[in-house]
Parts: C-alpha cells; structure tokens; sequence
C-alpha cells in the first residue's frame, strides 16, 4: 500500500511535511561527476517591439503619470531587477529585419515613425532605440543581445551599428554617439546576423542564408576587446538542415559563427491556427502541452548530434533564443500576442530549465519569448497596474542555477503522468552546486492532479526552499487577485536516515539540500 502523508500548513508561508513512510520516486544527485557550468545567459529574456511590450510595458517615457526613471516604469524595473535578468535581446524577432538602427537615435521629437508591419500595423514612433535600450540594459545589470537587420537591411548598415555602439576611436560614428549622449562605448555580449531567415527575416534556404551570413560577418569589425559573440540564424521545430548546413561551411570559424539559434514553441495543440486556449483548457491541452513542451529534449539531441560530428571540439555553441508557449490571443489586438499566464506555463518553464540545464555544455543561452505583455511573459501590464505571472516566478525560484555547476540526477521508480495519447515522465528533476557552494534541485510534478512522494539519496538532512503549486489547472494572477499563485517556503527533514516528503501535483520545487 502507498501511504501518503498530510500537508500541514502551520504558519502563513510555510509548507512543513510529516515524515513520508514509503517513497514512490527516488532521486539520487551524482556529486562525484559533475558537468558543465550552467550559463547564467539560459534564463535570458526578449523584448520586441510588438504590442505592449516595450511601450507601457517598459517605456512610458520621462511625461507619464505612470511612476517612472527616466521613463523607464519603475514597477517594471524593480521587478527584473528581483529577477536578477542576466540578458536582454533587442530589437527582434521579425522587427528586426525591418528595423533601421538610424530611426531610433537623436531626440525623440525629431525621429521618424514608421508602421510596424509585421505586429499589428501600428506606429512604431521609434522613441525605443539603441541608447534606450542599452541603458535599461546597464540598469538591470544584463548583458546584451542585438539583432541585425539581415532582411532588409546591407552590410555597410550593420557594420555602422556595430561602431556606433563598441567604437572607442574618433570616428564619425563613434563622435556621433557622443553627441547623442554616451561617450563611454557598450559592451554588447551578442550579435545575431538576422533573425528567423526561413520565414520572416527573408524565406531563405540554408544555402543562400550561408552565404548571406559570410557576407555580412566579414564586415562585423569591433575592437578586439569588445567583440560579440556572433549568432547564425539557425531552423526552427525538427528541422535541422540550417544546424547542418552552417555548421559544415569551410572553414566556418573564419567567418566567426560562434554559435547557432534554434526557435521552438510549445502549441498545446500543435496547429498554428488553432493553438489553444491560455485558460479554461480541458486536461487533454494539459497534457498536450506537457508533451509538446518536453519535445524540446529530442530537438536538442539531433542538433547537438550534428553538432558534434561537425564540430567536435565544441566551439560552436546552439542558442535557444525563442521558446515558450504561445496560445490563441487572449484579449485586444491578434497582432500584440498577448495571453494570460497560468500555473501550467510555469511547469512548461520549469520543465525547460531541467532540460537546457542537462545541455548546458553547448546549449550556454536560451531566451524565452516574451518578457512584457507578449506571449509567455514575466509581467502582465494595464496602464499603471502590474502583475506578476507564475512564470515569473520559476525564473526567480531558478536564480541559484545561474552559473551553477550541473550535478547528473537520476530518477528511479519514476511513473508517468498519461492521458489519451500522451505520456510523460511525472516527475523532472535537476541538481547543481550554486556558486555559493550550496547544493541546489528542482522538482517538477507534471500530473495537474496527483501528487508524488519523494526520496532524496544520499546522507542530506533536510530539504528547504520554495514550492509553488495550484489547485486548478488555470490558476492565474489577476490585476484584481494579483497572488493567487505565488511560491512558498518549504521545508522536510529527514526520519530515520531518510528524506522523503510529498510533492503536489503540478507543482514546481526549488531548494536547497542540506
């Protein structure tokens, strides 16, 4: 007989667990071999000119009545800063191949708008440009991640950008940008070539994107102590022909491809024209979802194979740079992307990190799609009002994983969560030695509605972090019930030389072993 054990809420908060009798699932952490370092940069974030995102998301300029730095939202801004955001990537996505870098510098009163066809067909007013975004950048204390214009755009474009911002010398440029208000030049950590350049950034072969690439990567000229790692526009879902093709161009290094992107997102459906709902979904688009999501393990696997047979010294790094759930549009313009953010979203999050964590070796950046108002996003903007989502608050849960060591974990006696079609493992697990030196797991219950026992081997005495759960399968914060799911602390100590509690279903754990 399985015998369960009892929450016992006994202080506002706090989740305490009566001593598990018999463990279902035992989780045991290889700290005797460990892996890569976990890059910080997984836990990245986009902002993209498309909805709501950087206007009154992010930017409401200097006049708002919104409470506001230099027009930068201050709820917004303290709000990442919490979540220790380690990189930004602007200006797109799809924007960026129609974006010109010009548009966006000077005084805002004297720049010139323009219709952003790919997003609603709105103005872009273009008071969000280089300077604006780089300093948000250096006020989160995130690196940078810039897009270049590949689609419409030239090489002589691109390689001005790249002086403008990195030029330290007395060139036209460089004296330009000191006009405009920043004398010290930026560091900008990436630099893609594109964006997407089989669909929006051009409908392009791998082959004639190759030679693209080549093209404009021979112009890309920095100084030599401040030069972006650059990105190759890679495939998208299973395709892995764009891995293949520019991971094999010779010699590729001469043309400085350091890494290669991959876009991937989950439709708990799997038809772009019919999604799926954010919210009031059946069980069936749960466990969809889950599967679907978890796909992201066999995309990585058959790029990383390619990889390693092109490239087995590992130089080349594979950068998710696009990942998270999209679902039909929730409210306001189809074009803005916006939806709500439910309690599943941060299973679908969890469920990634555990996954990039195990590839952390070549997968050293990913970026979830987006960080503000547009599809599985951190915060959730009206007007002056904020809201944080559960996703949200997985990535602040995560924060000890940044730049952690990847311990391997192994999961025995692990069931699966089954519905219909679909099966997935219950429970995912992932372990690391944060760079504090402290011992950290997440635990994620895919299962909307059992829970799980666990036993953690090994000689650990107690287990403490925060858990975050719900009891519907759509829990959601709202503007007027903005903590209806929210993470608490957690805590289980062992009993008779073992630790074991009980996980909820649907749930995520981070915490620390001790």
């Amino acid at each position: 007989m399985k015998l369960k054990y009892l929450y016992q809420p006994i202080v506002a908060g706090l989740l305490l667990l009566s001593p598990l009798v018999l463990a279902n699932t035992k989780v045991t952490l290889d700290v005797s071999h460990p892996g890569a370092k976990i890059n910080k940069d997984i836990y990245g974030q986009f902002m993209e000119h498309l909805g709501r995102g950087i206007y009154e998301g992010i930017w409401v300029g200097e006049d708002s009545a919104i409470a506001n730095t230099n027009g930068y939202r201050n709820d917004v801004l303290q709000a990442l800063k919490d979540l220790k955001v380690p990189l930004l990537r602007w200006p797109g996505g799809c924007f960026a191949d129609e974006y010109h870098w010009r548009d966006g510098i000077g005084p805002r009163d004297q720049r010139p708008k323009g219709v952003n066809t790919n997003w609603g067909g709105v103005i872009e007013p273009n008071s969000f440009g280089t300077h604006e975004f780089l300093q948000f950048a250096e006020m989160l204390g995130a690196d940078a991640y810039v897009n270049g214009n590949l689609g419409t755009g030239s090489p002589a474009e691109m390689a001005q950008w790249l002086e403008y911002m990195t030029s330290d010398s007395d060139s036209t440029l460089a004296n330009l940008r000191r006009e405009n208000g920043r004398d010290k030049p930026w560091n900008i950590k990436y630099f893609a070539v594109g964006n997407e350049a089989w669909g929006c950034g051009g409908s392009m072969t791998p082959e004639f994107y190759s030679h693209l690439y080549k093209q404009y990567a021979s112009f890309l000229k920095t100084p030599a102590d401040n030069t972006p790692i650059l990105i190759a526009s890679g495939g998208t879902d299973d395709r892995t022909e764009w891995t293949e093709k520019l991971s094999s161009l010779e010699p590729v290094f001469a043309y400085r491809i350091n890494a290669i992107s991959h876009h991937y997102y989950t439709l708990p459906t799997g038809v772009w024209e019919k999604k799926g709902s954010a919210l009031d979904f059946p069980e069936e688009e749960w466990a969809s979802t889950m599967s679907r999501t978890l796909h992201m393990e066999e995309i990585l696997e058959k790029n990383l194979a390619i990889l390693d047979k092109n490239d087995p010294e590992k130089k080349l790094g594979f950068y998710v740079d696009e990942w998270g759930t999209w679902y039909d549009v929730t409210e306001g313009d189809p074009g803005f992307l916006y939806q709500q953010n439910s309690i599943r979203d941060a299973i679908v999050a969890a469920l990634n990190f555990n996954v990039f964590h195990q590839h952390a070796e070549r997968v050293q950046m990913t970026i979830i799609a987006q960080m503000v108002n547009v599809l599985q996003t951190m915060i959730l903007t009206d007007k002056d009002k904020m809201i944080l989502t559960p996703t949200y608050y997985v990535f602040l849960m995560h924060k000890p994983f940044q730049d952690a060591t990847y311990l391997p974990v192994s999961l025995a006696n692990n069931p699966e969560y089954k519905l219909g079609d679909y099966a997935v493992p219950k429970v995912s697990a992932s372990a690391a030695t944060g760079t504090d030196g402290k011992t950290w797991i997440t635990l994620v219950n895919t299962d909307p509605s059992k829970s799980e026992n666990i036993e953690i081997g090994g000689q650990y005495k107690m287990i403490e972090g925060q858990i975050l759960s719900a009891d519907k399968m759509d829990a959601h914060n709202t503007f007027d019930s903005p903590d209806t799911v929210k993470p608490v602390s957690f805590k289980a100590t062992a009993s008779k030389g073992k630790l074991g509690f009980n996980l909820p279903p649907k749930s995520v754990l981070v915490a620390q072993l001790k």
